[in-house]
């Protein structure tokens, strides 16, 4: 395919979605229809769709339309680019610019500059202060590919290594002890040695400082409460001389979580809910809550625009009601940890601090935020434990 044609096919799928398709349906959608597309062109189209997500209100003002076309248009506008030079009709291009077209377009302001939902950014202003803006315009921008090296196996000098040999050019950062950051042959890594040997893991560079900060003795028992993939268990799991337990109230999100663990070569037990008083208590209960994910809108922009205050206020809920029932499964002189993808304070120390007013035999003892970086997304975590 053309570049061109690239571009009428980005403006298909985000019509498609604008009609209320999701993002990976619509590209999968097109795919199906269009046998005669190569793996670098259904890349490029994807990076395209992917793009307009993260900036959505901005390249609709320089493209004058929040249509599928007026969206490339501002894309292609957004980095110095005439949309001319692609709109020209030929072959499988798109329909040349009209009068109108060619005359509309302005420059974001106000939230639309920062691509933020205009009800979420004073929620981003009262967060993150002066960095909010620093944080809206982060989230503009592709996530870094971070891998987490599993050090039971090796050095980081060996996963690169390893890594390269497979056409993956990876960076220790430092962000975490454990962190590379891939800059070249991202695709590759599924296929390579190094991550189906367990060697290395894709985690997101905050989640490995995080999970690292943790402190667990020798024997610990620890509970991954919120278990899903289990990235923050196999984690732990690969640093410490614990026992590991993981659990989800969706069983189904931990499916590959034995076969990960198996080639990490590790033990996760994992717990169904009517059993997790049975195997308790534990040292540690990490709770890593279902959130609006704000950190992470880089990487999953269409939930930026997805997120609602209905659907903020009735995660805030679940967060809250999960710290209340894990808290039961803490040991005497163990930890409880509470860890979230979101910027926002609603959903961390507002939660943390409506837990403490109803639980006064607890105390906070750390907290910490992450900030969107080069290295890590953003990022929430708290360790609590009961008073003497």
């Amino acid at each position: 395919m053309t570049p061109a044609a690239r571009i009428s096919a980005a403006i298909e799928i985000l019509d498609a979605m604008l009609d209320g398709a999701h993002a990976e349906k619509a590209i999968s959608a097109w795919a199906r229809r269009s046998r005669f597309a190569g793996s670098k062109d259904r890349a490029a189209l994807r990076d395209h769709v992917f793009g307009v997500l993260r900036c959505w209100r901005s390249f609709a003002a320089l493209g004058g339309a929040g249509t599928g076309r007026g969206l490339m248009i501002g894309a292609l506008r957004a980095q110095g680019v005439d949309p001319t030079e692609f709109f020209t009709g030929e072959g499988h291009a798109p329909e040349p610019l009209t009068a109108a077209e060619l005359a509309a377009g302005s420059a974001p302001t106000g939230a639309a500059r920062l691509d933020i939902p205009e009800w979420v950014w004073p929620l981003f202003e009262a967060s993150l202060g002066e960095a909010a803006e620093d944080a809206a315009l982060a989230l503009q921008s592709r996530a870094p590919v971070m891998l987490r090296v599993n050090l039971r196996q090796g050095s980081l000098a060996q996963a690169i290594a390893g890594l390269a040999d497979e056409g993956v050019t990876a960076h220790p950062h430092d962000i975490a002890a454990t962190a590379l950051h891939v800059t070249e042959g991202e695709r590759k890594i599924s296929g390579s040695a190094c991550y189906n040997d367990g060697f290395v893991e894709l985690q997101d560079g905050s989640s490995q400082a995080a999970m690292a900060g943790l402190e667990i003795a020798p024997g610990a028992r620890v509970m991954d409460y919120c278990a899903g993939g289990g990235g923050k268990v196999l984690a732990l799991a690969a640093r410490a001389d614990g026992i590991f337990f993981a659990h989800d109230t969706a069983p189904q999100r931990m499916k590959d979580l034995p076969v990960r663990a198996e080639r990490a070569g590790v033990r996760v037990t994992i717990v169904e809910t009517g059993r997790l008083r049975d195997e308790g208590p534990f040292d540690l209960v990490l709770c890593d809550a279902p959130c609006s994910g704000s950190g992470t809108w880089r990487r999953t922009p269409e939930s930026k625009w997805a997120l609602t205050p209905e659907r903020l206020d009735e995660l805030t809920k679940i967060q809250r009601q999960i710290l209340q029932d894990a808290a039961p499964l803490v040991a005497p002189g163990g930890v409880l940890v509470y860890a979230t993808c979101s910027v926002f304070n609603v959903e961390n120390q507002d939660s943390i601090r409506h837990f403490l007013s109803k639980n006064a035999d607890w105390q906070l003892v750390t907290e910490s935020r992450f900030d969107i970086s080069d290295g890590g997304d953003g990022f929430f975590i708290a360790e609590l434990s009961k008073k003497s």
